[in-house]
């Protein structure tokens, strides 16, 4: 993949921009916008600047000593996005993505949100530049991530529950996109996953490289060397791009995406075109996206970012499927072992570490991007392991 056909939005086959004339002109305008401050110095001193004061960033990258020697195999180490104010990777993007609309002038912001967030870190931001927030969250997932509504409208923001199709992730977005055509001439469109039509993949992989780019610098520091495997999980696919994107040109370092095995879109899904991009997608028998589960929220879509389907196509990242079951087994090890409650997104990433880090040699070392915390998740996980008594 090179850097013009990046800078045009395709990772292989995979990526564009199938939109109405209308919001093309938006986009482009917004990839103009992009390309022209990611690099500019002044933009990026602001960017450091919020990443620094107001995020918290650098974010530790912890050894997981109890969890390692329980393990009896590779070392484990956390990359701590769950430390970020708000409480996840998302700000990270987001506040990169809120100084655009600010030079853009906008005044009103629109986001879709799964878990709740990225709903939070937008209104968050909103809060703090004085902008009009409205966040769409599927009426499923406000059910199951009230404290994080709550936040939001605490934050200023107005939560607008979806309640058609299967009130989840993809109708939230789909609403989004409709508000945008309909609005595109005074709304900044905050999207908050690497997916989408060009340039938001590109864009909030730019943005959330920070992680791997203090991550590899960390662990250089630590160990003196790269670590053999980076693991995240996938829903979108924001965290994990993140996380990857500085290893990506490192050949020895194995990259593994880890997703619900209800709504496995790397591993099962086909080319097709999603929300205005041609990725993997999970379709029924009539060429619709399948309905998807997740128990967590954040990863209940069926469409995946189009360069992790690109990185599944040429074999450079692997994608694998972890089961509820193992997701929960995974929450409640870390909390006993570590002392950090993780959120249940990023609790697939770590269930899957828990499987690979015993077939691995005690010199080989694992990192594990630990995309959030679990306050929001707590109430759920106790009503599942109640039920399940």
């Amino acid at each position: 993949m090179t850097a013009a056909s990046e800078r045009e939005g395709y990772f292989g086959q995979f990526g564009g921009s199938f939109v109405p004339p209308e919001l093309q002109e938006v986009l482009d305008y917004l990839a103009e916008q992009f390309f022209r401050y990611k690099d500019d110095p002044e933009f990026v001193s602001e960017y450091r600047y919020y990443l620094r004061e107001y995020i918290g960033r650098e974010s530790p990258l912890t050894f997981a000593r109890r969890l390692t020697e329980m393990l009896g195999g590779a070392r484990v180490y956390l990359k701590r996005e769950d430390l970020n104010h708000t409480g996840s990777h998302k700000i990270n993007n987001v506040l990169g993505q809120i100084l655009l609309a600010k030079r853009r002038g906008a005044r009103r912001v629109i986001a879709e949100t799964g878990a709740g967030q990225h709903g939070v870190a937008t209104a968050t931001a909103c809060a703090m530049f004085g902008m009009e927030c409205v966040i769409y969250m599927g009426a499923e997932d406000t059910r199951r991530q009230a404290l994080n509504v709550f936040r939001m409208e605490l934050l200023g923001a107005r939560v607008v529950p979806v309640s058609k199709g299967q009130g989840r992730l993809k109708d939230a977005v789909d609403e989004a996109l409709a508000d945008l055509v309909a609005n595109y001439r005074n709304t900044f469109y905050l999207l908050g996953s690497a997916v989408g039509p060009h340039p938001y993949p590109t864009m909030v992989k730019h943005f959330q490289s920070i992680i791997s780019e203090e991550s590899k610098r960390q662990m250089l520091e630590k160990e003196g060397r790269l670590p053999d495997v980076v693991v995240a999980c996938v829903g979108g696919g924001s965290n994990a791009i993140g996380a990857f994107a500085h290893y990506l040109d490192e050949p020895t370092v194995r990259l593994i995406g880890v997703e619900p095995d209800q709504a496995a879109t790397l591993t099962q899904g086909v080319p097709a075109v999603l929300h205005g991009f041609r990725s993997l997608v999970l379709l029924d028998e009539h060429g619709n996206p399948r309905p998807t589960y997740s128990i967590a929220a954040g990863l209940d879509y069926p469409g995946i970012g189009p360069e992790h389907s690109y990185l599944k196509e040429s074999g450079r990242a692997e994608y694998h499927t972890v089961t509820n079951e193992e997701v929960l087994e995974a929450f409640q090890m870390l909390s006993r072992t570590k002392g950090i409650i993780p959120a249940l997104e990023s609790a697939h990433a770590v269930a899957y570490a828990l499987k690979l880090a015993p077939t691995l040699d005690r010199d080989k070392i694992i990192l594990v991007n630990l995309s959030g915390r679990g306050d929001k998740d707590v109430e759920q996980v106790f009503r599942m392991i109640r039920q399940a008594q």
